[in-house]
């Protein structure tokens, strides 16, 4: 775990908010696969459980202004950047109330006002609209930066090589943040890729390429600070690599058949919110008993979401039709 140090990023305040946000991600995710196996929530989710450093690290260097596009995977990112898990959890609950009004569900949660353009279940169906949202940055002048999500199934489309592309050739103010949680579905990087890292295809596109240990909150915004400030200045894009770790399966169909519990254990030994907890706690910080007020302020929080999502209605017949493309 990176040194805090006197000259840290972040105030006392923040590095404690960071903590809050990391924990709250993890217990909306625990709640939702909860109400899932109820049966108040159709469909299916991806959950990021494992992996809140990523998201939380790369929010933290970003202004509102800035913009961020997610993936399936994508209740951590939302909630990093700002959204109320409130008007998140009527979404998944299929509520009027929902960011979608309870149409789009978990892999479609979008929050203009907080820079978060949104999420989609296509494999590298980010990558493109965030090279365009950076072009229409610089060509507009409006001075934000884009983080693009992604995992390392999507490094392996034609959509990741043709937007590195074309954000290095038009020297665009976009960042590309590859979580790496090992696996693209059931499939182990190692046998999708013949290259150690995923970071290393920066050099194709003549762009800088990062490797950063994802669980390492600190390390995430560090890497992600020295990206942004790069892309506000002009110079361009930056391909981070975050080398992480998700949970629990695929989605909520998969039984994890494909890798070992003892790769899990040794994982969950690198659980993002101890590392940091812990680090705090050294640094004086935070103390268990201030930890312990946090756990009760996220409890509270993810409680209240799901009442206000449970007493929200339903979408009525008669708009069947309406905010849909066809």
């Amino acid at each position: 775990m990176s040194k805090l140090g006197e000259n840290s990023l972040f105030s006392q305040e923040q590095l404690r908010k960071m903590l809050y946000d990391m924990l709250l991600i993890r217990r909306f995710e625990e709640k939702v696969e909860q109400l899932f196996q109820q049966g108040k929530i159709h469909g299916t989710m991806h959950l990021c459980i494992g992996q809140e450093a990523t998201a939380v690290g790369a929010c933290a260097v970003l202004t509102n202004e800035d913009k961020i596009i997610s993936t399936h995977r994508g209740h951590g990112h939302c909630i990093a950047k700002g959204t109320e898990v409130d008007r998140m959890m009527a979404e998944l609950l299929g509520k009027v109330t929902g960011y979608c009004k309870g149409k789009g569900g978990s892999m479609h949660i979008a929050d203009l006002d907080k820079g978060n353009l949104g999420a989609n279940g296509i494999v590298a169906g980010g990558l493109p609209l965030a090279t365009g949202a950076a072009l229409t940055s610089k060509m507009k002048e409006l001075g934000y930066v884009v983080v693009c999500f992604f995992g390392d199934g999507s490094t392996n489309e034609g959509a990741f090589h043709e937007s590195l592309n074309l954000a290095s050739v038009w020297n665009l103010p976009v960042i590309f943040f590859c979580e790496n949680n090992q696996y693209g579905m059931s499939g182990s990087i190692k046998e999708m890729t013949n290259i150690q890292h995923i970071a290393e295809r920066a050099a194709s596109y003549g762009i800088p390429g990062e490797i950063v240990d994802g669980n390492d909150l600190l390390e995430v915004t560090e890497v992600t600070k020295k990206a942004v400030e790069r892309a506000r200045n002009g110079k361009g894009p930056t391909l981070i690599e975050a080398k992480t770790y998700r949970w629990r399966g695929h989605s909520r169909s998969d039984a994890r058949r494909y890798r070992t519990r003892d790769e899990e254990k040794e994982w969950k030994t690198k659980d993002p919110i101890e590392l940091f907890k812990n680090k705090l706690i050294e640094e004086n910080i935070l103390t268990e008993a201030a930890f312990l007020e946090i756990e009760e302020q996220v409890k509270k929080e993810i409680e209240a979401a799901v009442e206000f999502a449970e007493n929200s209605p339903i979408p009525g017949e008669e708009t069947l039709e309406t905010d849909i493309f066809a």
